[in-house]
């Protein structure tokens, strides 16, 4: 079989992947050893690729409505919906909204085709949501959007500063490059989060600094350091942030064993992701960071820096064509030279005239009617934008909104007038650029199935049928080189950005494009940088609303889960999206851990299965971001934020909102295992998460339990306790293998689902074994999985503990717990901790 060197599908380190296809829809997945940004490492999510390549769910064909169309029919209706609004009500009143998710040739196509001949900068990225904080701040302090490091640095560093980020669940690969310093030269590894995250249980001090007191933090870092000497009396700035003032709520020890540690270790590197940009105040957090490096000179030198880490594999390619409403390509801004400039380059014949809406305005504007003709890529923003109820009732109002997407019906799909059928991941064929500039080749392993095509081919034909000229590609290389060409203007206007060297590249030679690095290692060494005086700034307190809520990711999921919600691997970390809140809160507000919780802010409320632990800060509360109305009826945490944004960025402030909680009940609970998904009816509650072979569900109801509903049509089976308010069914299809199995307790517990939904699809149990969900020989109990990758549970590594394994290497090594992607090595080093107190004796 022949390997397919491509890129993983998911966050910013851009791992090298080496693909083998085996079958029509079937791959093997490994990392690829000679990639710089992996070294053949790979996350769980990446690992288990192959999982979600099937064509489950995908949109296959053009729909006008819910009728198939033809692409000719399908194009000619987007042309001239496009053409006939503008006509009617300008250029403003059409809108596109993209997605990290592209390559860099689609995001490359639409910018095109929005800002110099539509004539609109109505185009923003799902990026917003995550990086533009990052962008504005290294705009304002090296005039340019620049990651002044690389990988490289991490390797180098004495000290490294993680600051609102999960990296052992978020950047898995970037974390095991972290524990890997920290074993080879002694690193330090600091954790600034307001949440006691696994990766913060494994660092060497966790600042638990109050949601949104990072500015405050770094200000006061700053000051200490300007008392310290370390910092020259010309690089302070003005006005100068006071020592022993307010320091993001931390307290005095911590903040004190901190300051020694930046200090003592100038190779010091600053991890900034989106705890930290996803806020009101985003902007001035980086620049914070920003400025304890430049003042202090720890910049511009192995293992010194502030490093952004994207959220998504293309967001910085995305940035470096201008997918953002507030730049041009090649990161141009809207002065009259460099507009001229591009419209020169472009020939086009009608040049934005200057910024367009963000993406919490440009939804605000769908909303008023202002913008009338809205084309949604590769993308959800019914799920992921902030207070998505009220981008909902945007998308119902708008006259035309046309989708692009790989998946049929997605919650937004839901709106759309228009739905084209992209490439998915193993389809598409381009170029990404991961959070250290580096360009790599995603490559195809499959035919493109059904009517699926390229999204820069479809933007290219749409351009086409409204009469433009210059969108006559031939392939992804056509568009790589005007791209990489086009970036001569950036040279022109002294930015670091330079592809010029591979803009005549052939198509042999883009086909075997190696990853490269743009801008070197450190590329503004020698470049004139600025310190920008931030202030900090708080967020009103609400009495309505007495706890301040924080969303974010899972280790296992990705964004909206329309691919990785398809793995039955990845489903086991967490199958229920999750309440975590701390004991007195709970306490508090009635909420009992294991039952199901509603979280209300003044935006909207959404049902949570709450987990009561000590591990989220008193007074805050976090929910997960990921699900959305296919995978259940509640957990949908972006309806929760407000639309409160960044004033510089434009990015929404995901991170620190108000709310409350109350307990919500129910009659009875259960959980169903199934073949066929389902949309269980009149439910207070239910989720799925997928199984080989179908779908587990868990369930909670008021009233009576209406199997039929919920069963499929077969040979049924059934065991009723009345005094124990308990029903079992088991539904077997004409080959005696189990269809389906529904389990409903009123008041006692319910059974495990691990070996029952093992039965989904095969006729080896027994009828008494299925109607007890557990075979009459008890297998050996596994546990909850922790190491997704290896599939090995709890108490298989508190077996090869209680033989001796002490520490997460000797685990490892004794059943292959966290020896892949790391992600579950906090989680290991928790348990052995747990452990070996549980095992030493009191004190008598």
């Amino acid at each position: 079989m022949k390997q397919i060197r491509t890129t993983c599908a998911y966050c910013g380190v851009g791992c090298g992947i080496r693909a083998e296809v085996t079958g029509e829809r079937s791959v093997t997945i490994k990392g690829d050893a000679e990639h710089p940004a992996n070294f053949g490492r790979l996350c769980s999510k990446g690992t288990h690729l192959g999982e979600t390549v099937s064509l489950d769910g995908r949109l296959l064909h053009p729909m006008i409505g819910e009728r198939q169309a033809g692409w000719d029919e399908a194009l000619d209706m987007v042309a001239d919906k496009m053409r006939d609004c503008i006509e009617r009500h300008g250029p403003d009143s059409v809108a596109l909204y993209v997605s990290g998710q592209l390559l860099t040739e689609d995001y490359y196509a639409a910018n095109k085709l929005m800002k110099g001949f539509v004539g609109s900068a109505n185009i923003d990225t799902n990026s917003r949501l995550c990086m533009a904080s990052a962008v504005a701040a290294h705009n304002r302090a090296f005039a340019e959007d620049v990651v002044p490091v690389t990988y490289e640095d991490l390797d180098d560093a004495d000290l490294i500063l993680l600051v609102g980020s999960n990296t052992a669940w978020c950047h898995p690969v970037i974390w095991q490059r972290i524990e890997a310093a920290r074993e080879a030269r002694g690193t330090k590894i600091v954790v600034i989060d307001p949440r006691r995250t696994e990766t913060a249980e494994q660092a060497d001090l966790h600042v638990p600094v109050v949601p949104d007191g990072d500015v405050a933090l770094f200000n006061a870092l700053l000051a200490e350091m300007g008392c310290r000497g370390l910092v020259g009396e010309h690089a302070l700035p003005r006005p100068l942030p006071q020592a022993g003032g307010e320091n993001g709520g931390v307290s005095v020890e911590t903040f004190a064993t901190l300051a020694d540690l930046v200090a003592a270790h100038p190779r010091m590197v600053t991890v900034f992701s989106m705890g930290a940009n996803q806020s009101v105040a985003g902007t001035d957090k980086g620049n914070a960071i920003i400025n304890l490096h430049l003042a202090t000179g720890r910049i511009n030198a192995p293992g010194m820096g502030p490093f952004s880490m994207t959220g998504q594999p293309n967001a910085m390619g995305g940035r470096e064509v201008g997918g953002l409403a507030n730049m041009l390509a090649s990161h141009l801004g809207f002065s009259d030279q460099e507009r001229a400039d591009v419209a020169a380059f472009w020939q086009a014949p009608r040049m934005c005239a200057g910024p367009g809406l963000k993406a919490v305005d440009l939804f605000r504007a769908v909303h008023e009617g202002r913008v009338k003709f809205l084309w949604v890529m590769a993308t959800n923003p019914a799920v992921s934008m902030p207070d998505a109820g009220f981008v909902r009732e945007a998308l119902a109002r708008c006259e035309t909104v046309v989708v692009s997407d790989v998946i049929a019906d997605t919650d937004t799909a839901k709106f759309a007038h228009v739905r084209l059928p992209a490439l998915a991941w193993g389809e598409k064929d381009g170029t990404v650029t991961n959070s250290e500039r580096r360009v790599s080749r995603q490559r195809a392993l499959f035919d493109a199935p059904g009517d699926s095509r390229a999204d820069w081919a479809i933007v290219a034909q749409v351009a086409q049928r409204m009469g433009f000229a210059g969108f006559d590609w031939a392939n992804a290389a056509a568009v790589f080189r005007e791209y990489a060409a086009m970036t001569s203007l950036a040279v022109k206007h002294d930015k670091v950005l330079d592809l010029t060297d591979v803009a005549g590249i052939s198509d042999a030679d883009y086909d075997a494009m190696q990853p490269f690095l743009w801008g070197g290692r450190h590329p503004m060494a020698g470049r004139a940088m600025k310190i920008v005086p931030v202030e900090a700034r708080t967020r009103l307190a609400d009495p309505a609303f007495p706890l301040r809520l924080n969303t974010g990711r899972y280790r296992d999921q990705w964004h909206t889960m329309t691919r990785t919600g398809l793995s039955p691997t990845l489903a086991q970390h967490r199958r229920e999206p999750l309440l975590e809140v701390h004991p007195d809160d709970a306490a508090a507000a009635g909420v009992l851990d294991g039952a199901l919780a509603r979280v209300i802010s003044a935006s909207g409320a959404s049902i949570f299965r709450a987990s009561v632990t000590d591990a989220q800060a008193a007074g805050q509360v976090f929910v997960p971001m990921h699900w959305t109305d296919a995978m259940a009826s509640g957990g949908r945490g972006n309806l929760l934020p407000d639309q409160s944004v960044d004033p510089v960025s434009g990015q929404p402030g995901f991170k620190n909102n108000a709310c409350r909680i109350e307990p919500v009940a129910s009659d009875w609970r259960a959980f169903l295992v199934q073949r066929d998904n389902v949309a269980p009816p009149g439910l207070v509650w239910w989720s799925r998460s997928a199984i080989a072979g179908g779908w587990l569900y868990e369930l909670a109801g008021d009233g009576a339990v209406d199997a039929d509903a919920l069963l499929p049509a077969g040979q049924r089976i059934e065991a009723v306790d009345m005094a124990r308010g308990m029903r079992r069914l088991a539904v077997l299809g004409d080959d005696g293998a189990l269809k389906a199995a529904l389990y409903v307790t009123r008041r006692g517990q319910l059974p495990a689902r691990e070996w029952i939904s093992g039965q989904l699809g095969t006729a080896g149990a027994a009828l008494p074994e299925l109607l007890a969900a557990r075979p009459s020989t008890p297998a050996p109990d596994r546990g909850p999985v922790v190491c997704v990758c290896h599939g090995i549970g709890a108490m298989e590594i508190m077996a090869v503990a209680e033989k001796g394994a002490g520490t997460v290497a000797e685990v490892g090594k004794a059943c292959g717990a966290g020896t892949n992607c790391g992600s579950c090595r906090p989680a290991i080093a928790r348990m052995l901790r747990e452990w070996n107190e549980a095992c030493v004796e009191p004190a008598q």
